[in-house]
């Protein structure tokens, strides 16, 4: 049997089709063109390729075997993961990502572009945001307005909305009854470090 014959067997099968049904959808008079499609004693002209392809729902390249399998409805591939470090406690004077810094590595999609991750404590920014949930963040230096950043306060981490209105930063939480918002001015900017912004959340790991 040719590559042609198998697919076209299975994948029938797949949709739940019997060869009448089949045979109706290309307008063949008889179920006997498919058996004999089917069994490899007929050939399929390639101009007719197309038209079986899409009387199975699939792709000419799937049936001529040069395509991976017809996937089935609603299926999605996982993404391809990388691994990033979870930030534990953070040493002061030492940079986020260092050795000492390192809880443990956890798998994130590879498209968020992460850097490392840190794990949220309090409610300050729920519901976005939940305690216990593991945000992805990608290291830059600066960060558009509103966005949530990972901003280090000497040797604390913090996940907030970034704003800067003149010579101050301001950050904001989601909750403002559990965290007021925090202005910084003057001296105390040199203390307030952006790590990153948020470009992913993990919960349940």
């Amino acid at each position: 049997m040719s590559e042609l014959s198998t697919r076209l067997h299975l994948r029938r099968k797949e949709l739940g089709l019997s060869q009448e049904e089949l045979a109706q959808r290309m307008g063949y008079r008889s179920k006997s063109s498919i058996t004999k499609l089917e069994k490899g004693i007929n050939d399929l002209p390639q101009s007719k390729v197309e038209e079986l392809a899409a009387a199975l729902e699939t792709t000419p390249a799937y049936l001529l075997g040069l395509d991976t399998p017809c996937p089935p409805p609603g299926f999605e591939p996982l993404p391809a993961m990388t691994q990033v470090p979870l930030i534990g406690s953070i040493a002061c004077g030492t940079p986020i990502t260092a050795e000492q810094n390192i809880e443990r590595y956890i798998g994130v999609p590879a498209a968020w572009r992460a850097d490392f991750a840190l794990t949220c404590h309090g409610d300050s920014m729920s519901p976005t945001i939940c305690d216990g949930d593991i945000v992805c963040i990608r290291c830059q230096p600066e960060v558009e307005q509103g966005e949530i950043a990972a901003v280090r306060i000497g040797g604390e981490a913090t996940l907030k909305h970034f704003h800067r209105q003149g010579d101050a930063v301001m950050l904001l939480a989601d909750n403002a009854a559990v965290c007021p918002p925090m202005i910084f001015t003057g001296l105390q900017l040199e203390e307030l470090h952006i790590e990153g912004r948020a470009v992913g959340l993990c919960r349940g790991l």
